[in-house]
């Protein structure tokens, strides 16, 4: 197990296992109190759920990983450990564990994602470079992508000792390869921060979920340059779902590039145009209180149900996404036992979780 204890194996473990996602995650280490007893739980969970012949992760598969993260110079932190993203736990879907490399001392000083176009204008990645440097000389650490483009810019103006690269593949895989001296300098001086295991290759549905990680560990996030419905879009998305501030550099309307920038504008984003903009945007909040990264199992505990009140949350479900709060509503079922029947379908992987508190039948 390496450097790992019994317990962090455990949650480690469990976050492996399939169809357990952070909501999940979080549910069953509130009504278990521990990685050991949730794991011994979930065949009971996914045959109420309507599931047969469930499986854990394989111990040796993640003690496999486990080795492998610890020969690459790779580290993991988990959900309500003291080092923990403290803005990043505030989220319910917060990844339950990173895998890293760097300084993690940065991720609690005050940061701010930018993001934008992958083939973006030479004038967008000119200005994406200067505000991250503007920002990084005010000791504002700068998260993006390492994407090509705005990431990448964003990157080089904050310098390595001031940034924070969030992939959407394992840590030791590098992408775009033209990045990979950036992205060892990052992970040497910065910070370089995964949820993916070792060898996990940048496909496109990773980057959703690198998205909501970028934009929810910082206190606001600017767009410079993107198209309609593009990945930078639903990071801003993400971050206002979370409450946190969402700015944008305008552009030509002409412009494809401009055309996301311009609607978030239109929206209520603020329009900046300079690292003062964002600063003044930031000042109001990097003091607020935040929820303690070490006591994430807060709330509510899930309870046990009949099988009518099983079945009546199913039936209020449906291919298209419904928020939690509307099935409370139309159960007329305690919130405990409506989280209890999602948790129950989640595990039997008949239920998938949305942005926004949002979920639908798989």
């Amino acid at each position: 197990m390496s450097a790992l204890t019994a317990g962090r194996f455990d949650a480690l473990r469990l976050i492996r296992t399939r169809h357990v996602g952070p909501v999940a995650f979080r549910q069953l280490l509130a009504r278990f109190g521990n990685a050991s007893a949730a794991l011994d739980a979930l065949p009971d969970l996914s045959a109420r759920g309507g599931a047969l012949g469930f499986r854990a992760a394989d111990r040796r598969a993640v003690e496999a990983e486990c080795e492998r993260v610890y020969r690459l110079g790779a580290r993991y932190c988990f959900l309500g450990e003291p080092d923990y993203p403290p803005l990043l736990a505030e989220a319910d879907g917060a990844p339950p564990a990173l895998i890293l490399r760097g300084d993690m001392a940065l991720a609690a000083r005050r940061c701010v994602a930018i993001v934008g176009a992958r083939n973006a204008s030479a004038a967008a990645v000119r200005l994406a470079r200067e505000l991250a440097h503007g920002l990084a000389a005010v000791d504002i650490v700068v998260v993006s992508g390492l994407a090509r483009g705005i990431d990448t810019a964003a990157h080089n103006g904050a310098g390595p000792l001031s940034t924070i690269a969030v992939i959407g593949s394992g840590i030791d895989v590098v992408f775009p390869p033209e990045n990979a001296e950036l992205q060892e300098r990052i992970a040497v001086e910065g910070l370089l921060l995964t949820e993916l295991p070792p060898g996990a290759e940048p496909l496109a549905r990773h980057f959703p979920a690198r998205n909501r990680i970028i934009a929810w560990m910082s206190l606001g996030t600017v767009v410079v340059e993107a198209a309609p419905r593009s990945g930078s879009l639903l990071t801003a998305r993400l971050a206002g779902e979370e409450g946190r501030d969402v700015m944008a550099v305008p552009g030509f309307p002409a412009d494809p590039r401009a055309q996301g920038c311009n609607s978030l504008i239109r929206e209520g984003a603020t329009l900046v145009q300079s690292a003062a903009d964002i600063i003044e945007a930031i000042g109001a909040i990097d003091q607020r209180a935040l929820r303690s990264p070490c006591s994430p199992y807060a709330g509510e505990l899930p309870s046990d149900l009949a099988d009518r009140e099983r079945r009546a949350v199913r039936a209020l479900l449906s291919l298209s996404p419904v928020s939690v709060d509307e099935l409370i509503r139309q159960s007329g079922l305690a919130p405990a036992l409506v989280q209890t029947a999602l948790l129950e379908l989640e595990i039997a992987g008949h239920l998938r979780r949305h942005a926004g508190g949002r979920v639908s039948l798989s």
